[in-house]
């Protein structure tokens, strides 16, 4: 039997705005796509080596959203993702936004990504190491 792997956890902060809210005073579903790209963005650009920025890109295949809980301007959260798995050129990545002070579950996300060669714009295989890395 093989043990399964802890997934490696990035995490960032975000206070909600004004520039967040939507007509009805809670942060619009856009806002929380934006943020799922940015916590999606902001792991790779951390783990990544600078020769994999240089050479690889990320485009997004598709995206399913489930909104729990609203949040409200002033409100701090916390965003966290791991990437699920690998297949091929692909990864599924997973996010959670929760409210920092009340640990409630706001947006829970499961994205799939294509990995894409930079200069031929075609989709490349991910490498064992990179896979390994994250």
């Amino acid at each position: 039997m093989v043990a399964k792997k802890e997934p490696k956890i990035f995490q960032m902060s975000l206070s909600v705005t004004e520039d967040h809210l939507d007509e009805m005073n809670h942060v619009n579903n856009v806002q929380y796509l934006q943020w799922i790209q940015d916590v999606a963005k902001g792991h790779w650009e951390q783990e990544a080596k600078s020769e994999w920025l240089e050479q690889y890109a990320w485009v997004a295949l598709s995206h399913h959203i489930e909104y729990k809980k609203a949040a409200f301007r002033g409100d701090q959260l916390k965003a966290m993702t791991h990437v699920h798995e690998f297949s091929g050129p692909k990864s599924h990545r997973l996010v959670r936004i929760i409210n920092s002070d009340t640990n409630d579950l706001l947006v829970q996300s499961s994205s799939w990504w294509c990995m894409i060669d930079r200069k031929s714009n075609k989709p490349i295989r991910v490498p064992e190491e990179m896979a390994n890395k994250f």
